[in-house]
C-alpha cells in the first residue's frame, strides 16, 4: 500500500510499491486520506467543499494509477478516507489484513521527511505491518534495482 498525498516524494513510494507489488504477485492499493478538519463551515458550504475535495482526490489518485499502468503494468486499487492519515491507514490495514506492507517516501524539506512519514514513526512497533521509507535520493532506476 502507498499513500497519495499529492507531494514529490509520494510517486518514489507508488513506484516501489508497485514494482514489489508486481515481482511478488500481489496487489497495490493507493489510498488518499482527505484531512479531517477541513469541512467546519455552515452546511452548504460543508458539501461543496467536501465534494470539491473528493474531486481532487479521485484527480489525483486517477492520476497515480495511470502511471502505475504504464510504467508498472498492473492495476492498483484506489481508497478514499476521510480523517487522520495514521488513523486511517491503521484502519484500512485492519480492514484488509491482504495488505503486507505500507510504502512512504521521505522528503528532503528542512522540516523533516514529512509530517506522514513523521507520524507513522512515531506509532514506533504499535503499526500492525512492516513499514518501508524510502530515502528521498533514491531514483526510479535505483527503486527498480532494489525489487
Amino acid at each position: 500500500m502507498a499513500v497519495i498525498d499529492g507531494t514529490p516524494e509520494c510517486q518514489r513510494a507508488v513506484h516501489y510499491a508497485g514494482r514489489r507489488a508486481k515481482n511478488s504477485n500481489g496487489g497495490l492499493i493507493l489510498l488518499y486520506v482527505i484531512p479531517e478538519g477541513d469541512f467546519q463551515q455552515w452546511l452548504g458550504v460543508e458539501e461543496i467543499m467536501r465534494a470539491e475535495a473528493r474531486e481532487e482526490a479521485e484527480a489525483t489518485l486517477a492520476k497515480a494509477a495511470q502511471t502505475v499502468r504504464e510504467t508498472i503494468g498492473i492495476e492498483p486499487e484506489m481508497v478514499i478516507r476521510e480523517g487522520s492519515a495514521a488513523v486511517q491507514i491503521v484502519g484500512l490495514i485492519e480492514e484488509d489484513r491482504d495488505i503486507a506492507i505500507l510504502v512512504l517516501a521521505a522528503g528532503s524539506a528542512k522540516e523533516g521527511p514529512g509530517p506522514l512519514v513523521s507520524s507513522v514513526a512515531g506509532r514506533g512497533s504499535a503499526f500492525p505491518i512492516p513499514v518501508t521509507i524510502l530515502p528521498d535520493s533514491l531514483t526510479n532506476e535505483e527503486i527498480d534495482a532494489l525489487c
